[in-house]
């Protein structure tokens, strides 16, 4: 398919020696959370695909759908800007005394964004804003939540190639990739271009919402539709998608004290930041399974970092800073 190029590849990846050296393993960071500021973490290596599609369909306005402080949302509005496409946002969640983080950036970039209760549908408001602008002449492009189907999986199945290029020049294979998974697209692309290769890499993913079972199926869904698009035969099975679902801890986007005191002890022990939503729970998932040797077949581990450091919110910051 097209895509655009937006994002700051190839991405820098980054060994952790001394917390490698404390767990007894490789450990290595593939730093996505570089890939741009408005646009910055795995989002945008989605919507290279997505809005290249919009683009030649002829489409005018995006709209997606997300939680308060959803990444995805934000990145939506940065490339909707770049582009000269309206945007229409619909953010559920309870409705914030403060518009701050990814909701602010929201608005700074333009986007039009419709705030709904925990209660109300998002299915229906899309439906509703499609149905609008269509009657106002426009031509709407809909993105699923976190741009996770067929056409922007495809951004994380280029991400494989761009790992492997990465393997070749830094001499060595990573046998086990690990990611955050919050809507199924990112793990379909990584796992179906690793397929695709014939590669040996297992895919750890670490739920931050869904049961282990839901995101077996929504990803499965997502795998089908790219070996129909690409006229390829689908496995029979699907038995080596891995989630762990774990980590999941309170719940989306809410964190225990125990999950916000890992993310600052690592951030001061080994100079890089996690999100509480995605990375956080996915790296403390991680870290805790290859504490109880999990992981002892692991040679080389790669954590995809997919950013979120800009949806950290006043309260998650205050709790926290508690911790140190």
């Amino acid at each position: 398919m097209e895509r655009l190029h937006i994002a700051n590849l190839p991405t820098p990846i980054q060994k952790l020696d001394r917390l490698g050296e404390e767990l007894g393993v490789n450990l290595y960071l593939k730093r996505d959370d570089f890939t741009g500021m408005e646009v910055s973490g795995n989002k945008v290596r989605k919507l290279e695909f997505s809005v290249a599609d919009a683009l030649h369909q002829g489409c005018d306005t995006l709209i997606t759908a997300g939680g308060i402080q959803s990444n995805h949302c934000r990145a939506t509005a940065a490339v909707a800007a770049k582009y000269g496409l309206g945007c229409d946002l619909i953010i559920r969640g309870e409705i914030p005394n403060h518009f701050e983080g990814n909701l602010f950036i929201n608005k700074a970039l333009g986007a039009r964004v419709h705030l709904i209760s925990p209660e109300e549908s998002r299915e229906e408001k899309m439906d509703e804003i499609v149905e609008n602008l269509k009657s106002q002449g426009h031509k709407p492009y809909l993105i699923p939540i976190g741009a996770s189907n067929a056409v922007g999986s495809l951004g994380y199945a280029s991400a494989i190639e761009e790992i492997t290029q990465q393997e070749n020049k830094l001499g060595i294979h990573f046998d086990t990739v690990v990611i955050a998974v919050g809507s199924g697209g990112t793990y379909a692309g990584l796992w179906y271009a690793n397929q695709n290769q014939g590669a040996k890499r297992k895919i750890h993913g670490f739920a931050v919402d869904h049961s282990a079972e839901t995101f077996m199926e929504t990803i499965t869904d997502i795998l089908k539709e790219m070996y129909l698009n690409d006229g390829l035969e689908a496995p029979e099975e699907y038995k080596d998608i891995l989630i762990n679902d774990q980590y999941i801890g309170t719940g989306y986007a809410k964190s225990t004290p125990e999950e916000l005191a890992f993310i600052m002890k690592t951030s001061r022990e080994h100079g890089f930041l996690l999100d509480p939503v995605y990375t956080g729970k996915a790296f403390y998932g991680m870290v805790s399974e290859i504490q109880k040797g999990h992981f002892k077949d692991a040679k080389n581990i790669l954590f995809i970092h997919t950013g979120g450091l800009l949806g950290w919110t006043q309260a998650q910051r205050d709790m926290a800073l508690k911790s140190i």
